[in-house]
């Protein structure tokens, strides 16, 4: 397998690793060999291994003594942890955003139609993929750079995916929620930025 020149090369080496992840290849607990995947890839060791440091700081793998990498067994409480953190800098944002989306909420809008699609199809691949692309437009629209980079840093889009699939945390309509945001950010809601966080919180899985 070889893989497109899109992202940098660390980035699809951590893009493979987290497919596997989420989609069930690698399950909890289970060893993940370095050098197994950097011939499957057919790639050096050394991108593969800035890779896996990196979904360590995400706390989805651990080194173990002796024994090498492995996926974490997560638990409901240790996906739950990062939506107070999420939701805090979300309510932030849309604080700092309120008045531009105010004058124009089109780069939410087409995620908000993606996900009555999806919704409606049940494809809940696209249903992480736009509510994930929603909130990062959100965050966005507060032209924080700061703020967008420690949102990103969150690793927003894997928790979101392992929450959906590995804990069946799955709502009825992700779609309705999203639309009431925007109408939120259109009508100048003076409670637009609680809504958000109580938005972002009622996402979070239970333990």
């Amino acid at each position: 397998m070889t893989l497109p020149v899109v992202h940098s090369l660390r980035e699809q080496i951590r893009e493979h690793i987290v497919e596997g992840i989420v989609s069930g290849r690698w399950k909890p607990g289970e060893r993940i060999v370095e050098r197994r995947i950097a011939s499957e890839l057919a790639v050096s060791q050394t991108p593969v291994r800035e890779a896996l440091r990196e979904l360590e700081a995400l706390r989805l793998i651990e080194s173990v003594p002796n024994k090498g990498v492995r996926v974490r067994a997560l638990s409901a409480a240790d996906l739950e942890e990062i939506y107070p953190v999420r939701a805090g800098l979300e309510q932030m944002a849309a604080e700092l955003a309120a008045p531009a989306l105010a004058e124009d909420t089109s780069a939410l809008e087409p995620h908000v139609a993606a996900l009555y699609e999806a919704d409606r199809l049940g494809d809940g691949e696209a249903q992480v993929r736009h509510t994930v692309g929603f909130h990062r437009e959100l965050v966005r629209a507060s032209g924080n750079s700061v703020l967008l980079h420690t949102w990103e840093s969150l690793g927003i889009e894997v928790w979101t995916a392992l929450s959906i699939r590995w804990l069946g945390t799955v709502q009825q309509s992700y779609a309705e929620e999203h639309e009431a945001v925007v109408r939120a950010f259109r009508e100048r809601d003076p409670d637009v930025a609680a809504l958000v966080k109580a938005h972002v919180l009622g996402c979070a899985p239970r333990a």
